[in-house]
């Protein structure tokens, strides 16, 4: 059922109207936009105990405590600013004021676009509340990416999104799926990215991180998430990816299947020796892209965590995103690290890059995606596929026909080292195809165990997932 949408300033004064509800905003950077739209839309005095704007480094050493990176727009300075003014707005008024009231403290550290600013516009968000009098207080963090094109645009985005974040959490909070659909009302989507969301405290034990974060993807708000391979960690790209040369598998992984992982596997001893990748920091990383399912309406964002914690099992990081095509990912990843990149892939996806018709609508085609795919140190590296009249036969990238129109573009790249072959992999699983493993579980016989790692065949089995029913075994 659609939700009406309410404007920022009716947010704002309805807000102001609740005198249960008091509280400070704390600001650096990016203005103060926040708090003036509680203060425009009217009856501020009744909710807003103070406001606090730190944007010289010492002021906000002194207030808050310095930060031994030296980098202020960052969850650890969210969080001690959310702890601080929490602390205070209790301590100070807390005597004074009914024993119906429920405190908060808001705060956000952005850096914006200035002369000076030349890096990515981004900020922390966060807000530390009461939900019921006297109760422990609970959180929600997240940083967002702003793309407006002017300082003043961004604060304007900024503005809106507390304002979002404050109402939602105070009057969503039980329903965390349309708290964070509510993040996005009052602004376009090319205005922001909210590349991570975390809920915690007492009135959030409840709330499954990772599928919020999936939530990010699935309403658009966000390119991608990034999953650690602890199966409990959500973390910023920046913190896996930062400097990383990055090998990405893209599928769906329903599910991941032995020759699958032995893509990977086979992919990354090449991905190791290439030039000027290290080898020890070198990382695989599965990529699923929830494009193709949302065309189909076929979005179930508790199958994509369960496909997640599967590779996760296996040691694998995880992205998920709204990337339909190879460059996007490129582009995404370039975000976060000047190391090498390439992406190991089957003769299925290598015919799919050189068909034209996955290019259409895209601006520049096939020669673009492309252009802008290798525009930096990319590679392909490719994995063989039995031929169907003859199992004892591969196709490989050496012998592999691009169209017509395609076979000297596909030769140069070939020749620049731009597609690889992967030339040792294990022969006696290639008759192994994902779909026929997925009926096998779901008919749950076929001895489809042998075709997946080991690791995953008993999640599948403990935890019942892709249809499997341990009721009835059919063999």
């Amino acid at each position: 059922m659609a939700h009406e949408i309410m404007t920022t300033m009716q947010k704002a004064f309805e807000f102001n109207m609740d005198r249960d509800k008091y509280g400070t905003i704390a600001e650096i950077g990016a203005g103060q936009e926040v708090s003036r739209a509680f203060f425009i839309a009217g009856g501020a005095a009744g909710t807003i105990a103070k406001t606090i704007s730190a944007y010289d480094m010492t002021f906000s050493d002194v207030i808050y405590g310095p930060e031994e990176t030296r980098r202020y727009v960052t969850e650890s300075r969210l969080e001690k600013m959310l702890d601080k003014e929490f602390k205070l707005v209790v301590e100070r008024v807390g005597k004074n004021r009914p024993e119906t009231s429920t405190y908060f403290a808001f705060a956000d550290t952005v850096t914006a676009k200035s002369y000076s600013q030349r890096g990515e516009c981004h900020g922390w968000l966060g807000i530390k509340l009461q939900l019921t009098p006297n109760a422990q207080p609970s959180q929600i963090h997240m940083h967002v990416r702003m793309l407006d094109d002017t300082n003043q645009q961004q604060q304007e985005t900024i503005g809106v999104l507390g304002v979002n974040l404050i109402y939602g959490a105070f009057y969503y909070h039980d329903d965390p799926k349309r708290l964070i659909q509510s993040l996005g009302e009052n602004l376009n989507r090319e205005r922001l990215e909210i590349d991570m969301i975390r809920f915690f405290g007492p009135d959030f034990e409840h709330v499954d991180n990772r599928l919020m974060a999936l939530k990010l993807v699935e309403m658009e708000l966000s390119d991608a998430v990034v999953f650690n391979a602890d199966r409990k960690t959500l973390i910023h790209p920046s913190e896996l990816l930062y400097k990383r040369d990055i090998l990405i598998a893209r599928g769906l992984f329903k599910p991941v299947t032995s020759v699958t992982h032995d893509l990977m596997n086979s992919g990354m001893e090449i991905f190791r020796t290439m030039q000027n990748v290290n080898p020890e920091t070198a990382m695989m990383v599965p990529e699923i892209s929830v494009a193709d399912l949302r065309w189909l309406d076929q979005l179930d964002m508790k199958d994509i965590l369960t496909r997640v914690d599967c590779l996760n099992l296996l040691g694998y990081p995880v992205i998920v995103s709204n990337f339909l095509r190879h460059f996007r990912v490129r582009d995404y990843l370039s975000r976060y690290t000047t190391g090498r990149v390439a992406f190991v892939l089957g003769i299925p996806q290598l015919t799919a890059l050189f068909n034209e018709d996955y290019y259409e609508g895209h601006k520049g085609g096939l020669l673009g995606a492309f252009a802008s795919m290798f525009d930096s140190d990319t590679n392909l590296i490719v994995y063989p596929m039995h031929t169907a009249e003859h199992p004892d036969e591969f196709i490989t990238s050496e012998n592999f026909e691009a169209p017509e129109p395609l076979k000297y573009f596909y030769k140069y790249l070939q020749v620049n080292n731009k597609i690889v072959s992967i030339e040792k992999f294990d022969k006696s699983i290639m008759y192994i195809w994902p779909d026929d493993v997925l009926k096998k579980i779901e008919k749950n016989g076929g001895n489809w165990e042998k075709d997946v790692p080991e690791a995953v065949a008993e999640e599948i089995i403990k935890e019942q997932l892709f249809g499997f029913n341990t009721v009835q075994k059919k063999n």
